[in-house]
């Protein structure tokens, strides 16, 4: 279990606890609080797209005020970034204590990190023509149909949509930027020691946790405000926590937390579930969602951050029958540094918020194809005969995998860029073995490097400064895995262009171009430091402190990974390769350079049923290429477990079974049957739907819709799904799962949100209709998985040892028919899987539709033609559709025995198709046998 005593609670947080406290004094005085910041109206300016004022806060001193510049930024993506600091910070006009060497201002370069997309300004805002006195109303938006009601006195914004206010910034007056102020010691009488500080002062001037103590040269520098929803009861997001999807009150009461939601990256292995507790990365990005809208935040603050939520309900008048009392809810944010600075989304839809978080931070990685598929992983293989063993084992055993997995134990004495002599004497030929069949090698690289001698790599890091220092400008020493320790500063430019050069083949004998790379403990994980991590005193580049940028610390540790593997390869003139690194420490923004995973988890039930809400939380928070360790990483499973686990994971969009050194061997092939061999079908269901997975990925990297998508997300008009999040649809092929999470169960209970919609069984065409739950058999060996009815996917049905062998396979369309239009539609995604050609047309990308009044299915392109287009074609010329799969098939086709097909550039021609009618619950369905149509051609089929 989770060593709690390794982590503060909020109470034990010094700047938790104010803020906690502010919001309370505030709250207990209802109406007669006031809060202490004021616009001074006259600063208010609006000009080429953004709104300057000066904020003044009333210390309640003798009239002394802090002078707090705003800037509220209007966007032509339509969103709002607010940004508030502090004049003196600013200006340097303040004095560091301890002789410290870090910056005076507050950290700013958070958007340098995270932003990507474009911040230019809107300067067709215009003021509101209805004047309102005490507000300046800005006007914004489409059509200028959006409003922002900035309030002088107290501070406060209202963002409007549709005549309705949907966020309120400093609604409650829980607005509070700790300034900076000099520490006036009192006086010593002699042989007398010094009275202990109390109240709010025994925390602003250094705190001690864990044995170390923090010693806050620029004292207390916390900032914090409340963000309201009205009308708005679900609040969604903010990864990464081992909780719902929806996420709890933190103020008490039934079934409620107790604490605020915590953002502070660190080591947490085994996690508890349900809980708010920090975990190993962070995503401030707030939805809010009700019928038919979702508006969203996002909190881009890198220091140590803490989120409660409440809920109010309003009440109703008694005679207005079937009237709902609304809810909002109030949630109060607080960082212990940095700026206050949060953009705001208007939506109206889920998918208008990840589109625009997408453009604003970067959307996700097109990822190489074989990272979609199977990884094997374990700590540890232990020598390359074991890695050669059981990569025969999965080809004797026909179950196919993709990847293969090194933790620490490859190298020689956990020095990263080496590989241990004895066991891995042969590295190369070990990859070489795993290239027959298309397969790669993932190894471990952290970021501690260990502190020896005769280590190039540790004696560059020291000689350069390129290591993250103490608060006396030292090179820090910590304790992991090698020992004593060193950590790459990866804020310092420099210190990347030379972590680039370590991963070139050249430089890191043994390497290939067949391997990628693992990013661990990269929180940082700090075994004897203040919370498994660093202290927050640490200097980075820039002189910025730890405290400032922890949160980033995973993010930079990781781009300068992904960067380092797409410069790797030795010759200029071979095209650079998709990298995949596998990260698990992140921010905002990590989703750019590849996948991430949910920790270290358990072998039980609870952990499995955690790893769902999880899995779709990171989705809709931007971070779609995420899954969980199959099967626990802690812990040995049961037969029941490890089998359900494989069918759950099956639907992560990052799917890898991993496990502790500790624990019994459980490779597929070595489980028991008849359960090896429903795993085995299991994982060959993941390689069969692969086109249909990697043209999700491929509208993830182009829209930032997530892979696999909660309830609300596609019906976000059903009051009822809104907070499911245990049954999800894989991109937008209409394929719906419902895993089977606890032990000992048989059935699955699955919500449907529409009378008039039709789902199909995936594996029987057993139809399930009407709205509501029904429950649905899943013995041991079902996955209970559905077909959404007025959908096209596409599947490859030959059973291959690996993804790069399937490359050239033909394909199985899957239509499915019987919607409220009788229409159907889908589309299909393919380039080489490994290079970046797609950027340049080098890729197919295809419609197939179903028109019910023509009874015709046809086949359009959605491409953009490129200098790589042509090429690629070519490529796939030989690459068919083999046969179409109509489910729900019209009763046109009774009696049928042939349909005629046209392709361009071919002759009509008549191809077989055979009919089974509906029996037993089971819908009816044909099949078109060959068809002979190339996939990357137009076509049409007569039905």
């Amino acid at each position: 279990m989770v060593k709690h005593e390794l982590f503060k609670t909020c109470e034990q947080s010094g700047f938790c606890r104010r803020n906690r406290d502010y919001a309370d004094r505030a709250t207990a005085k209802g109406a007669s609080w006031t809060a202490p910041y004021n616009i001074i109206p006259d600063s208010v300016r609006l000009e080429r797209g953004q709104l300057g004022a000066t904020i003044l806060k009333d210390t309640g001193k003798d009239g002394e005020t802090v002078r707090l510049p705003l800037v509220v930024r209007f966007l032509k993506t339509g969103l709002v970034r607010v940004s508030i600091d502090e004049e003196k910070r600013q200006n340097g006009e303040i004095e560091l204590r301890h002789g410290s060497k870090a910056r005076k201002e507050r950290y700013n370069e958070v958007t340098d990190w995270v932003v990507v997309g474009s911040a230019d300004l809107d300067e067709a805002i215009k003021l509101s023509k209805t004047k309102e006195k005490g507000y300046t109303t800005v006007l914004f938006g489409p059509d200028l149909k959006y409003e922002a009601r900035v309030r002088h006195q107290p501070f406060g914004i209202d963002f409007v949509r549709d005549g309705d206010t949907h966020i309120r910034f400093n609604d409650r007056g829980l607005m509070n930027i700790e300034h900076w102020r000099a520490k006036v010691d009192q006086p010593i009488v002699e042989g007398q020691e010094a009275p202990p500080l109390e109240g709010d002062e025994a925390t602003y001037w250094e705190e001690t946790f864990g044995g170390n103590t923090d010693t806050k040269p620029r004292g207390p520098e916390s900032l914090g405000m409340d963000i309201t929803f009205p009308g708005y009861e679900h609040v969604l997001g903010i990864p990464e926590h081992a909780g719902p999807m929806a996420l709890k009150e933190t103020r008490g009461g039934d079934g409620n937390y107790n604490e605020p939601y915590r953002f502070y990256n660190a080591d947490v292995f085994e996690y508890i579930m349900d809980s708010p507790m920090t975990l190993y990365g962070s995503i401030p990005l707030m939805q809010a969602h009700r019928k038919d809208s979702t508006v969203a935040v996002l909190w881009l603050n890198a220091a140590e951050t803490w989120i409660d939520i409440v809920k109010s309900k309003g009440s109703v008048n008694p005679l207005s029958l079937g009237v709902k009392g609304k809810t909002d809810t109030k949630t109060h944010w607080f960082s212990e540094s940095g700026l206050l600075d949060v953009y705001v989304f208007l939506g109206p839809k889920p998918q208008d918020i990840t589109k625009a978080y997408g453009e604003l931070t970067g959307y996700t990685t097109l990822p190489p194809l074989f990272s979609i598929a199977y990884h094997q992983c374990r700590w540890n293989y232990v020598t390359d005969e074991d890695v050669r063993d059981v990569d025969r084992k999965f080809d004797k055993s026909k179950i196919p995998y993709d990847v293969i997995w090194l933790d620490i134990e490859y190298t020689d004495g956990k020095k990263y860029f080496t590989w241990g002599p004895l066991t891995f004497p042969d590295p190369k030929g070990m990859q070489k073995q795993l290239q027959k069949r298309d397969r790669r090698l993932v190894a471990i690289i952290d970021p501690h490097i260990k502190n020896t001698a005769d280590y190039p790599v540790v004696d560059v890091l020291k000689a350069k400064n390129f290591a993250v220092t103490n608060k006396d400008g030292e090179i820090y020493e910590g304790w992991c895995w090698p020992g004593s320790s060193h950590w790459i500063d990866c804020f310092n430019p420099a210190a990347n262009e030379w972590w680039t050069s370590l991963f070139k083949h050249s430089a890191f004998p043994g390497s290939t171009p067949a391997m990628h790379i693992w990013n661990d403990m990269n929180e940082p994980s700090v075994f004897n430091g203040p919370e498994t991590t660093f202290p927050k005193d640490n200097i980075h580049h820039g002189q910025w402190e730890h405290r400032d940028v922890h949160n980033l610390n995973g993010l930079t540790f990781h781009a300068a990974t992904y960067e380092a593997l797409i410069n790797r390869e030795d010759k200029k003139s071979a095209p650079p390769l998709r990298p995949f690194v596998l990260t698990r420490a992140f921010y905002a923004g990590s989703q750019r350079f590849g996948a991430m995973w949910t920790g270290d988890n358990q072998a039980s039930w609870p952990h499995l049923a955690a790893s769902i809400p999880m899995v779709l939380n990171q989705g809709i928070s931007g971070y779609p290429f995420s899954g969980a360790d199959v099967g626990g990483f802690f812990g040995n499973p049961s037969t029941e477990l490890l089998t359900r686990w494989y069918q759950t994971g099956i639907f992560y969009p990052f799917f890898r079974a991993h496990a502790h050194i500790d624990t019994r061997r459980r490779e597929p092939y070595l489980i028991a049957q008849p359960h090896q061999d429903i795993i085995t079908r299991a994982i060959r269901l993941r390689y069969a739907l692969l086109p249909t997975w990697y043209t999700a990925f491929h509208e993830a990297s182009v829209n930032g819709t997530p892979i696999i998508r909660p309830m609300y997300f596609t019906h976000p008009g059903d009051e009822t799904g809104f907070t499911l999040d245990d049954q999800f649809y894989v991109g937008s092929s209409g394929l719906l799962a419902k895993p089977v999470t606890e032990e000992g169960k048989e059935t699955v209970s699955i919500y449907f949100p529409s009378p008039a919609e039709r789902y199909y069984d995936y594996f029987d065409y057993t139809i399930h209709a009407g709205a509501g739950r029904k429950t649905i058999a899943a013995p041991i060996d079902k996955i209970p998985l559905l077909m959404r009815a007025g959908h096209i996917f596409v599947r490859r049905d030959r059973h291959r040892r690996s993804s790069g062998l399937m490359k050239f396979d033909p394909v199985t369309l899957v239509v499915l028919l019987g919607s409220v239009s009788g229409d159907a539609e889908g589309t299909v995604y393919f380039d080489d899987g490994e290079t970046f050609d797609y950027e340049n047309g080098g890729y197919i990308h295809r419609r197939f539709a179903f028109d019910s009044t023509t009874g015709k299915l046809t086949s359009t392109d959605l491409g953009t033609r490129g200098k790589k287009t042509d090429a690629f074609a070519k490529t796939m010329r030989k690459v068919r559709v083999e046969k179409i799969v109509v489910v729900g098939a019209p009763d046109s086709l009774k009696g049928k025995d042939k349909v005629v097909v046209r392709e361009e550039g071919e002759k009509q021609k008549a191809v077989k198709v055979s009919y089974s009618h509906a029996h037993a619950g089971k819908a009816a369905w044909a099949v078109v046998r060959d068809p002979g149509v190339a996939v990357g051609k137009s076509w049409t089929i007569e039905l």
